[in-house]
C-alpha cells in the first residue's frame, strides 16, 4: 500500500501477482502525504480487513503513511513489523521531532529490521526500543540484472562512474571539489554523472569553471532499467554519501564489476570485502587518494569473478527467508489489549508519553465508531486465487488443449 503516483490512484496487479493498492492521498513534500492522524484510518482498515492481513509491514522513518498505517494496525490488534531504512542524528530539530516520532510508533512494535549493524544500533538509541526486538536483514541485488560488460574495458583511458542523488546528503558538494582534482592530477580520467536534485547546478558551475565539459559528461536522471547500461561503461564507480545505512548503489556497481570509492560512513564498511572497495573520509583530500589507490589497483580487478562473488554474498531469496523468520517471530508475539499497551507509550516522556496515550485513545475510540458504522462483517473479504501467473498458466494450458 502506497500513495498515488501521478494520475495512478486503485489497485494495480505487478509481477507475480503482487497487488499495489495506490491510496488516493497526494504526495506534498519529498514524496511523502500530509499527516492525518487518523483520516486514513477508513481506507487502511478497508485494505486489512479485504485482503486478511496477518502482518503489517512499514517502511521508512520519514513515510507518514508508514507511521499512520502502523497505528491503525496496532489499534486494531495486527501484528507489526517496521524497517528502518536510513541513519538520522541527534542534534538538529528535524531529526529530533522525527526520533519522537519513532519513539511513538516503535513503543509498541512487534518486531524491527535494520539494513546494517550501523543502522540498528541507530536506531535503538533513537528509539528506545528493546535491542532484542531489532533484527539486522541486509538489502541486496539482483545479479541477474547487474551483470558486467561482456568486453574488458581498456585501461588506457579510465571512467569512474556516479550514479546518485545530486542532494547534499549524498555528498555533491564534496563531488565539487574532488571531480576538478582528480582530473588535474589523471589527465586520461573522465567522469560520468547520473542523476539529479537541487546540487546539479553547483556540479554545472564546477564543469563550467574548470573547463571540464569533456571530460565530466551529466546525464541527468537516469531509470533503473538503464543503469547497468551506465555502470558497464566506467571502471570505478565513486560514491560520496555523508550517510548511509545500505548502498544499495555499491552493490549494483560491484555486480557490474566496478571497483567502488566510498566515504567510511554509516553501514558502508559492512557492505563489501576490502578487495572490492576503497574507503576514505568523507574529506577532499582523502578523497582524492582513495582514486588514486583504486587506480592502481584496477590491473587486478577482474569484473568476471567480482560478480560472481556478489552473487555468492547478497541474494534476494535470502533476504526474504531472514525476513519471513522476523514475520514468524512477529506472529508468535502476544496479543495485547489498550489497557496493556499504554503503559509502553508513558514511557515516551513526561508530556509527550501522556500525549501518545491520548491519540492512542481517540484512536482507538474511532475505530470503535468505524465499527459501529460499517462491521467488518459487512466488508467484503478478496477471495483467494493464488499466484496469478499459476492461473494465467493453467488458462494457456487449457486454452491449447482446445
Amino acid at each position: 500500500m502506497t500513495h498515488a503516483y501521478g494520475n495512478r490512484s486503485g489497485v494495480r496487479y505487478v509481477t507475480n501477482g503482487l497487488k499495489v493498492y495506490y491510496v488516493p492521498w497526494r504526495p506534498f513534500l519529498m514524496q511523502n502525504t500530509l499527516p492525518t492522524l487518523s483520516l486514513t484510518f477508513p481506507i487502511v482498515r478497508t485494505i486489512i480487513i479485504r485482503e486478511k492481513i496477518s502482518v503489517v509491514h512499514g517502511h521508512q522513518a520519514f513515510s507518514t503513511l508508514c507511521h499512520e498505517a502502523l497505528m491503525h494496525a496496532r489499534t486494531m490488534g495486527y501484528k507489526v513489523v517496521f524497517t528502518d531504512h536510513s541513519l538520522y542524528g541527534f542534534a538538529d530539530a528535524g531529526s529530533i521531532h522525527m526520533n519522537k516520532v519513532l519513539q511513538f510508533t516503535l513503543a509498541d512494535i512487534d518486531q524491527a529490521i535494520c539494513v546494517s549493524h550501523t543502522s540498528k544500533e541507530n536506531t535503538v538509541l533513537r528509539s528506545g526500543i528493546s535491542p532484542e526486538k531489532v533484527f539486522m536483514v541486509p538489502n541486496a541485488v539482483d545479479t541477474a540484472m547487474f551483470t558486467p560488460s561482456p568486453k574488458r574495458l581498456n585501461c588506457d583511458e579510465i571512467v569512474i562512474v556516479v550514479v546518485s542523488r545530486l542532494v547534499y546528503r549524498k555528498g555533491a558538494d564534496l563531488l565539487v571539489e574532488v571531480i576538478p582534482e582528480v582530473c588535474r592530477l589523471f589527465p586520461k580520467v573522465h567522469f560520468i554523472v547520473g542523476g539529479d536534485g537541487p546540487k546539479r547546478v553547483r556540479l554545472e558551475e564546477m564543469r563550467e569553471k574548470f573547463s571540464l565539459q569533456d571530460r565530466v559528461e551529466m546525464l541527468g536522471a537516469v531509470p533503473h532499467a538503464q543503469v547497468r547500461s551506465v555502470l558497464i561503461s566506467g571502471h570505478i564507480f565513486l560514491n560520496s554519501s555523508l550517510t548511509e545505512a545500505f548502498c544499495i548503489a555499491i552493490l549494483e556497481a560491484a555486480s557490474c564489476g566496478l571497483l567502488t570509492v566510498s566515504t567510511r560512513v554509516g553501514g558502508v564498511p559492512e557492505v563489501l570485502p576490502d578487495d572490492m572497495i576503497v574507503l576514505a573520509e568523507p574529506a577532499p583530500g582523502d578523497m582524492v587518494r582513495a582514486v588514486k589507490k583504486a587506480i592502481d589497483m584496477l590491473p587486478g580487478i577482474d569484473p568476471q569473478i567480482m560478480h560472481l562473488r556478489m552473487k555468492e554474498l547478497y541474494s534476494w531469496d535470502d533476504v526474504a527467508k531472514r525476513t519471513e523468520i522476523v514475520y514468524d517471530r512477529a506472529m508468535e508475539s502476544p496479543t495485547t489489549n489498550l489497557l496493556d499497551r499504554l503503559p509502553r507509550y508513558l514511557t515516551c516522556g513526561s508530556w509527550a508519553g501522556k500525549l501518545f496515550c491520548l491519540v492512542m485513545i481517540i484512536n482507538y475510540l474511532l475505530w470503535r465508531l468505524l465499527e459501529f458504522l460499517q462491521p467488518a462483517v459487512g466488508i467484503e473479504e478478496v477471495p483467494d486465487i493464488g499466484p496469478l501467473h499459476a492461473h494465467l498458466g493453467s488458462r494457456n494450458d487449457e486454452a491449447q488443449e482446445k
